[in-house]
């Protein structure tokens, strides 16, 4: 499991560098140049990422179980991941309601992502896993949020188009992930 905890730490604290330390986030971006920044920003990020996918399959055949999800619960979780492929899509698509609404869809969507998985997934590396994914997107929502108060930032919406779009790409990703994506990637299929 110290695989998992070291690439959790590694890949949420690179994207933690912006709520905990923006100044000296910004100091390193003028200092090495946007270009470098974003390279050696890119190859943390990365280096967390396969950390903690290594970790967590090291970890999941022999972690401990602490709740068994009732099987309803797939249904539930596929209609939060539903719901999170939506606000992910509407992150990207400029001009939505759910931006204007919401802020930072993404860290909603991230929210609602672990969640789901936390309520269909009882061992702890599942808690360790999307527990620290949930406690990362509420902390860094709030920040957000609050910045965005603090200096007046808004998101204006430029029509119900930009949503219908981002609803349409989000379930067709959401689709083709629940029905191919997940099996291959991760394993499992989420609707049995």
């Amino acid at each position: 499991m110290s695989q998992l905890v070291i690439g959790l730490l590694l890949f949420l604290g690179v994207h933690s560098l912006g709520y905990l330390a923006p100044a000296w986030r910004a100091q390193q971006r003028a200092r090495l140049g946007e270009g470098a920044w974003k390279g050696l920003y890119a190859l943390a990020s990365v280096a967390g990422f396969a950390l903690l996918v290594w970790g967590f399959s090291l970890a999941r055949p022999e972690s401990a179980v602490l709740w068994v999800a009732p099987a309803g619960m797939r249904h539930g979780t596929a209609l939060l991941m539903v719901l999170a492929f939506i606000l992910l899509v509407a992150a990207y698509v400029p001009g939505t309601h759910l931006r204007q609404a919401l802020g930072h869809p993404m860290l909603v969507a991230t929210k609602l992502w672990a969640l789901g998985h936390l309520l269909a997934n009882g061992r702890v590396v599942d808690v360790v896993l999307f527990g620290a994914f949930l406690a990362w997107a509420i902390f860094g929502y709030a920040i957000s949020r609050r910045r965005d108060r603090a200096s007046g930032t808004r998101y204006p919406a430029r029509g119900w188009s930009r949503d219908a779009l981002a609803v349409v790409i989000g379930v067709l990703a959401w689709g083709a992930f629940a029905h191919v994506g997940h099996q291959w990637l991760i394993g499992v299929s989420p609707l049995g």
